[in-house]
């Protein structure tokens, strides 16, 4: 059975979504197109890249998930780094690791860019999501790379992970720079390292690029038409009781801001759910596993591997796809 799978965003919490996944893929289904955010991203291009949900529990069991927090030589200073991060790079950590990780484990499945995961037609089977502070947009990629002079067959799929995996303060921008015409506007010049101060003549030719989550942590819309779907769109989400770091005390300025960038990612899409999002969503409890928990243990890995394994067959037992179209899409 075909299906379409759009992931939320979720931070180290993601392999909840591996235990869905390998759920759903022992009762039949297989995946036709795939959408995600942030840490959904990551879940959505494994599998589009042609990993299975058991595969994807063994990587993320066996990440360091520490390896993310790699800094420069000015955010490792002792207590003033994380201040001095944000103040002169836009961020407490570098986020390279996120690409070079991606990128490795693209290339086993002979994947690099997104002319890798296009149909007949020329349309990626994948669509990651950023969003473009710069000019306050939304971002569907590769698609969306179009305006800034890109060839979205030639981009790599491992940088658009990256962007989409950009927390705000916690992982340093992308940028893209609006190419001037030239007889090459795919090159990857138009890809420019962040510095810690960009000269003022260059600044309005420079977008930052973020976590996706910030505009949209659930585009469970992103594959809805206005026809009959010929086989269902599933949604997985991420359902957060736990505590921020406020309110367990911490009130240290990191923590602060980290907690704005934590409501921002996980509450800002409810809101605008419809009762056919909720009916075709596999909401799966985090446990109390905070997004940025990157000191998560083995135990709590498996223990929301299982969860998204259980919430995925309860949502089964009353999945009805032609009643779902009788109610919704009729």
């Amino acid at each position: 059975m075909k299906a379409d799978a759009v992931f939320e965003g979720g931070g180290v919490r993601g392999i909840a979504f591996a235990g869905a996944v390998s759920c759903l893929e022992e009762h039949g289904y297989e995946w036709e197109r795939l959408a995600g955010t942030s840490a959904g991203a990551i879940i959505a291009t494994l599998l589009a890249a042609g990993y299975h949900g058991l595969e994807i529990h063994k990587i993320l069991m066996e990440l360091d998930y520490t390896k993310f927090l790699d800094q420069t030589t000015l955010q490792a200073i002792p207590l003033a780094g994380p201040l001095l991060g944000i103040i002169f790079q836009k961020a407490i950590h570098r986020g390279r690791f996120i690409e070079t990780w991606v990128a490795d484990l693209l290339q086993r499945q002979g994947v690099k860019v997104f002319g890798d995961l296009m149909d007949a037609a020329g349309s990626s089977r994948l669509k990651i999501i950023a969003s473009d502070i710069t000019r306050r947009e939304l971002l569907v990629l590769p698609d969306d790379l179009k305006r800034y002079g890109i060839d979205p067959a030639r981009f790599p799929v491992a940088k658009a992970v990256r962007m989409s995996a950009s927390i705000p303060f916690y992982f340093k921008p992308v940028q893209l720079k609006s190419p001037a015409p030239s007889k090459d506007p795919v090159s990857l010049k138009n890809l420019a390292p962040l510095k810690g101060t960009v000269p003022l003549k260059d600044q309005s030719a420079r977008s930052f690029i973020v976590d996706g989550g910030i505009l949209s942590n659930f585009p469970v819309w992103t594959f809805d038409t206005e026809s009959t779907p010929r086989w269902p769109t599933f949604g997985f989400q991420l359902i957060s009781p736990g505590q921020s770091r406020t309110a367990s005390g911490k009130t240290d300025v990191i923590s602060f801001l980290l907690d704005i960038i934590s409501t921002m990612l996980e509450e800002d899409d409810r809101r605008y759910l419809h009762s056919e999002d909720y009916e075709r969503t596999i909401s799966i409890p985090t446990l109390g596993v905070r997004t940025t928990e990157f000191d998560l243990s083995k135990e709590k890995s498996q223990a929301l591997y299982e969860a998204g394994y259980q919430a995925a067959g309860k949502f089964l037992e009353s999945w009805d796809f032609s009643q779902y179209i009788r109610d919704y899409r009729s």
